[in-house]
C-alpha cells in the first residue's frame, strides 16, 4: 500500500523544551492510525507538524509525499484538519459559517451535503454562538470534510459529544475510510481507537514508547480468568495451573483470579475439570486483556522506570 504519512527522527521545541522527541512513523493510504497518550505526551505537537501548521526543530515529515510547511499550497487543499477548538465567528449561523469557508477551498461539497454529514441541517439558521459544545465539534468536522481530502487529520474530534452523537461520528469515520480516505486522529477515548483503528502508537514523555495493530499491543497484557471456588473445595484442588498457562493468580475469599497468557487453552483446562468433577464454576468470567488495561500498564511502567 501507498505510504501517506512519513515521518523519520521528528522533534519540536519551544524554547529550549522538546515537545516531540525523534517519532518516527508511517501511515499507508486508506489507513485510521491513532495517536494516544496522556496529556502533554506530545499528540497534539506532532499533528501540527504533519498538518504543516509548524516546521519540525530536526528530521523530516512527508504528507502525499510532500513536505506540509514548506511545500503548504500543495499538500493543504489534500488534507482535512480539524482542530481542538475551531474559534468560528460566534455572531454567524451555521450556514454562514461553512458558506464563509467553502468559499475558501478547492471543490468544496455543498454546504447541505457538508451539514447533513454530520446531522446539522436542522440547526443551519441557528448563531454559532448558541451551539452546544458538542454541535461545535460537528460543525468542526463538518468544515475538515468540505474539501473532500485525501487524508484527514482529526485532534480529539469526539470531545463534549454526547454517546449517540459519539457513535454516529464514529459512523461517519468508518464510511470516510471505506471510501479510501487516510484518517489520524488523537483521542482520550481509548474505546474510540479500540473500535476505528487499524493502527496506532502511544505516546509517552513526547516520544512513541509502543505501536502496532490493536490487536497486537492489546496481546502484550495479559488474559483475566475470575470465578467462585466450588463448595467444599479449595483452591489447591484445581488442576495445576502453570501448564494452562497461568502466569499469576490470587484467592480473595472464595474469588479466584487468574492472568493467563493463552486464554483458550487456560479456559478450556478449567472447564473440563470442572466437568470431570462435576462442579459448576459460578460467576465465571474469562475475557482478554482491553486497550485501556493495554495503555495504563505501559503508562505506570513508564512512570516507575523514570
Amino acid at each position: 500500500m501507498d505510504t501517506v504519512i512519513e515521518t523519520a527522527d521528528l522533534r519540536r521545541r519551544y524554547q529550549g523544551f522538546e515537545a516531540v522527541r525523534g517519532i518516527d512513523l508511517t501511515v499507508a493510504r486508506g489507513e485510521l492510525f491513532a495517536l494516544l497518550g496522556t496529556n502533554g505526551a506530545g499528540k497534539t505537537s506532532t499533528l501540527e507538524l504533519l498538518e504543516g501548521q509548524a516546521a519540525p526543530a530536526a528530521g523530516t515529515v512527508r504528507v502525499l509525499g510532500r513536505d506540509p510547511y514548506r511545500e503548504r499550497a500543495a499538500v493543504r487543499p489534500r488534507i482535512g484538519v480539524m482542530l481542538q477548538e475551531g474559534g468560528f465567528p460566534t455572531e454567524l449561523t451555521v450556514v454562514e459559517t461553512v458558506r464563509m469557508w467553502a468559499g475558501c477551498t478547492s471543490g468544496a461539497r455543498p454546504v447541505d451535503e457538508a451539514l447533513e454529514l454530520v446531522r446539522l441541517v436542522e440547526r443551519g439558521k441557528v448563531r454559532v454562538k448558541q451551539l452546544s459544545g458538542g454541535e461545535r465539534r460537528r460543525l468542526d468536522l463538518a468544515l475538515a470534510l468540505l474539501g473532500r481530502p485525501e487524508v484527514l487529520f482529526l485532534d480529539e474530534p469526539t470531545t463534549g459529544l454526547d454517546a449517540q452523537s459519539r457513535r454516529d461520528t464514529w459512523e461517519l469515520i468508518r464510511q470516510l475510510k471505506e471510501q479510501g480516505t487516510t484518517v489520524l486522529l488523537t483521542t482520550h477515548y481509548l474505546e474510540e481507537a479500540e473500535q476505528l483503528a487499524d493502527r496506532l502508537a502511544i505516546m509517552h514523555q513526547a516520544a512513541i514508547a509502543t505501536s502496532g495493530r490493536v490487536a497486537d499491543v492489546v496481546a502484550e497484557r495479559p488474559s483475566q480468568i475470575s470465578f467462585e471456588l466450588p463448595p467444599g473445595r479449595r483452591l489447591g484442588e484445581l488442576p495445576p495451573l502453570a501448564p494452562l498457562g497461568v502466569t499469576c493468580y490470587e484467592e480473595a475469599g472464595r474469588t479466584v483470579r487468574m492472568e493467563t497468557g493463552d486464554l483458550q487453552h487456560t479456559a478450556t483446562g478449567l472447564l473440563l475439570w470442572a466437568r470431570e468433577e462435576n462442579v459448576s464454576l459460578r460467576g465465571l468470567d474469562a475475557r482478554s486483556a482491553t486497550l485501556e488495561e493495554a495503555f495504563m500498564h505501559i503508562a505506570k511502567d513508564l512512570e516507575a522506570a523514570r
